[in-house]
């Protein structure tokens, strides 16, 4: 139901725009289908959502509908953390944003040498893979690898850092 009152506030909010092309891109498999008129809507108060939210689609020229899975919507993340950041009126005009897709994830891009060549991580990979210490390393410098090693664990090559879940 939540699913449907959000679809119903978003196109109330393109009606008032005056937005007549309409491309609905939604993570709910079941809201999405059931507009398409794939899937049937069973129970009173679903049915009525369904009726309004068709009611208010007849305000469009065209309307399109994709499901598109939430771990495949990452636009909408960030679209949804823009749209909390800023609080805009009618009278606000608002700067274009520029996006930009990158084939490579940005944290890989991240990873700078230090003054002697290597990563960062070097030190704590070459420990871990063949207990060995740096030529130069300090006993309190081998000490500290071991502490920091333990937070981490090497799979293959790649190296993660280990993370404390919490169940409730």
């Amino acid at each position: 139901m939540a699913e449907y009152e959000e679809c119903i506030m978003r196109l109330k909010a393109a009606i008032e725009t005056k937005v007549k092309t309409l491309k609905v891109y939604g993570d709910s498999s079941l809201v999405v289908y059931k507009l398409r008129g794939e899937w049937e809507t069973k129970g009173s108060k679903l049915v009525q959502y369904r009726n309004l939210a068709l009611e208010l689609l007849k305000e469009f020229k065209d309307v399109t509908f994709r499901y598109l899975p939430r771990e495949e919507n990452q636009m909408a993340d960030v679209l949804a953390t823009l749209d909390a950041m800023f609080k805009a009126n009618k009278k606000t005009n608002m700067m274009s944003i520029r996006m930009q897709v990158y084939e490579t994830p940005v944290h890989c891009y991240l990873l700078e040498e230090e003054m002697d060549g290597h990563t960062w991580y070097h030190d704590i990979l070459q420990y871990m893979r063949y207990q060995t210490y740096p030529p130069s390393a300090s006993e309190i410098e081998k000490k500290t690898i071991r502490r920091i090693e333990t937070g981490y664990f090497l799979d293959r090559e790649i190296l993660y850092r280990r993370a404390v879940t919490k169940f409730c």
